[in-house]
């Protein structure tokens, strides 16, 4: 796994020594760090997060809060603790089997796809566990997976736009890795579902091709681009065109001078970032001191994972399932655990949720 967007370097290491020493009380599903293993093991749920690397503390930390604001609201299940690692390539496997050794009945982690693919390597893990990134193949034990990668919101677009009786596509891409990603993503479902593809274009400082759009009824965009490039690619792009993409755009509604680039833009989100009265979504507190938008819809997706690990351990999932997650509708496949986002227009620098039955 790349840098979750966001984690950048965190090289003062204070909110990683803060995160690993963090004293919550037993009925806030105590955190504490990882403890060596003694004749007496105490049951509990562990959270195993990179909080010491350089490149993913910042990321891990978000998830670590989101996990515990869940756990906060269980006060009669057990308790959380908390194992922190600097390289979960490296590591991940040892501190599994510390944690085990130390008592716990389920597990949360890895987070980076490294060390999730270390751990993926044991064939048979016998402790419901769930990894915090996603990992193609088949899985017989009970190793779970789920994440929030941004390929999905790019075919839900794709998706969308074919049940809107759009009939052909042209993806704009900025050349960048998530760029080329979600292009791909969006093109293969786009033609999967028997839509027409134009030739892509490439963003590289020449905005003629995008003025050239054809704006024959039925043509739409799919913009593969992150915030900034698509603020700065959206005023070329005729207004009659409609004009798809992902969470990948949206800063927040704090950022309502920056989001009036963005008019009329059709994108997938989650219900933490879109829909502040939603029914799970009120239910857990906001990260203090607030979050950047990235770091928020990690602070999501420790939220749910917690959830999710919950009915793992105690609770059939095939009965408890579909989730109503603060990340968008969970369901399973397999051993993948798949998130549904909502879709939200741009409207007066504002990103406004769009009803599923409507036709934006």
């Amino acid at each position: 796994m790349s840098a979750p967007a966001g984690a950048t370097p965190d090289t003062s290491g204070s909110a990683v020594a803060a995160a690993a020493t963090l004293p919550v009380t037993a009925a806030m599903a105590a955190s504490a760090p990882a403890a060596a293993p003694s004749a007496a093991p105490v049951p509990h749920i562990a959270l195993l997060l990179p909080l010491k690397s350089p490149y993913y503390a910042k990321a891990a930390d978000a998830v670590r809060q989101g996990f515990l604001a869940a756990a906060s609201k269980e006060v009669h299940s057990l308790p959380v603790r908390v194992y922190p690692c600097t390289d979960e390539t490296t590591e991940v496997v040892a501190l599994y089997q510390q944690a085990l050794a130390n008592g716990a009945m389920a597990v949360a982690g890895p987070l980076t796809r490294s060390g999730v693919a270390a751990l993926a390597a044991n064939p048979s893990l016998t402790t419901p566990t769930l990894a915090m990134n996603l990992m193609d193949g088949t899985r017989t034990d009970h190793l779970y997976f789920f994440g929030l990668p941004a390929e999905t919101e790019a075919r839900q677009a794709a998706q969308r736009a074919t049940a809107a009786g759009l009939l052909s596509a042209t993806v704009v891409s900025t050349n960048t890795a998530l760029s080329k990603r979600l292009a791909q993503a969006f093109s293969e479902e786009w033609q999967r579902a028997g839509g027409i593809l134009q030739p892509e274009i490439v963003y590289y400082g020449d905005t003629t091709p995008l003025k050239e759009l054809p704006q024959d009824p039925g043509t739409s965009v799919f913009l593969a681009a992150e915030a900034d490039q698509a603020r700065l690619l959206r005023p070329y792009i005729n207004s009659s065109i409609p004009v798809y993409a992902t969470s990948q755009v949206f800063t927040g509604n704090a950022n309502t001078l920056a989001n009036y680039d963005l008019a009329d833009v059709r994108f997938y989100d989650m219900p933490w970032m879109l829909q502040p009265d939603h029914p799970a979504v009120m239910i857990y507190p906001r990260a203090v001191p607030a979050l950047s938008p990235d770091m928020d819809r990690l602070y999501a997706l420790g939220i749910d994972a917690y959830r999710l690990l919950q009915m793992l351990y105690e609770h059939d999932p095939a009965n408890t399932l579909p989730l109503d997650g603060v990340t968008g509708k969970i369901t399973q496949n397999g051993h993948i655990f798949q998130r549904e986002g909502i879709l939200a227009v741009m409207r007066q620098g504002q990103a406004v949720p769009v009803d599923s039955k409507s036709r934006p």
